[in-house]
């Protein structure tokens, strides 16, 4: 049988756009239909999202996506240009919210995944979501979410309490991948486990991992973990008031991450743990109460600390775009 050398390309281009990406990836196009690739979002059946659509639904208002990520039937949504607005929209299960291009953006406005499972949230500048609307991704008694190359952002011209955070999961959530995405110039980043009271819901739950983030000039929660298992993988940090956190009985796994002006890059309260392993501190000291090695239930092996930083810089963020 014969093959045309354009067919031959196509069919390896094709090949390698599905393959999952190694440590230091670099994707810039994507497949609106793509899947979780790494970390805990993997597990549990995976995360696809709305992959199951037939179609693609482009939406360029607040009542447009708001209509669009309501209800559990699966459905693609692109968000064209810029929204605005005072205001947290609900996403359903089995949805999939996409920046189209890399000047996607939702100013004022948040998503909030509450009791669902199957979401994808990707690509997608959110910033300056006001404290009494919602964090800018607020993720609740959830599972099987995949929060990949979002820019999340506000200011801090205001006081800590203006804002709210960029990325909360909390009430028990499960199978949570955040992954290329950069936080910056906020107060509070990620909250994972909302209250030191409720280890009823959290503890066994609350499984995280943070891949190739890019956090910067951040006063607190770069992230805190409450009772759950972290994941905390190839991350860059710089100016940052506050590094990671692990208390009431959060156990994580710290590896191959790179600190820079960071103050205490990784230490305990109330009794939580971590196991370090190939950090570059920066300087700084890890003041974690150690745990015994561990590892993780799924295949993830980190890229080193010598070209990471100049890497998440490059890719992380809204640099995808979709066809």
């Amino acid at each position: 049988m014969k093959f045309s050398i354009l067919g031959l390309a196509l069919t390896a281009l094709t090949q390698l756009s599905m393959a999952a990406p190694g440590p230091h990836a670099l994707v810039k196009r994507a497949s609106s239909t793509e899947a979780a690739n790494a970390g805990y979002a993997t597990l549990n059946g995976g995360t696809t999202g709305g992959a199951a659509a037939s179609s693609v639904t482009t939406v360029t208002t607040l009542a447009a996506l708001t209509a669009a990520a309501a209800g559990d039937t699966a459905a693609i949504i692109h968000i064209s240009g810029t929204i605005t607005g005072n205001a947290v929209v609900s996403v359903g299960s089995n949805k999939s919210i996409l920046g189209k291009t890399s000047a996607a953006a939702l100013v004022g406005i948040g998503l909030r995944v509450n009791g669902e499972s199957n979401v994808i949230i990707r690509n997608l500048k959110i910033s300056k979501v006001l404290a009494d609307t919602g964090d800018a991704i607020g993720i609740q008694d959830s599972n099987n979410v995949w929060v990949d190359h979002c820019e999340l952002f506000s200011d801090m011209d205001h006081d800590k309490d203006y804002y709210d955070g960029l990325l909360d999961i909390t009430h028990g959530c499960d199978y949570i991948t955040v992954s290329y995405c950069y936080f910056h110039d906020h107060w509070k980043a990620s909250l994972v486990g909302h209250s030191d009271s409720n280890s009823a819901e959290d503890s066994g739950h609350l499984t995280v991992t943070y891949k190739h983030n890019y956090w910067s000039n951040l006063n607190s929660r770069t992230p805190s973990f409450r009772f759950g298992t972290g994941d905390i993988v190839n991350n860059y940090f710089v100016n940052c008031n506050d590094g990671i956190n692990t208390r009431q009985g959060a156990k994580l796994l710290v590896r191959y991450n790179v600190f820079e002006d960071v103050d205490s890059p990784l230490y305990s309260t109330d009794s939580g743990y971590a196991y370090a392993v190939g950090n570059d501190f920066g300087g700084g000291t890890n003041e974690a109460v150690a745990t015994g090695s561990f590892t993780m239930p799924y295949s993830l092996s980190p890229g080193g600390t010598s070209t990471l930083k100049a890497y998440v810089i490059a890719n992380a963020g809204t640099t995808i775009t979709f066809g």
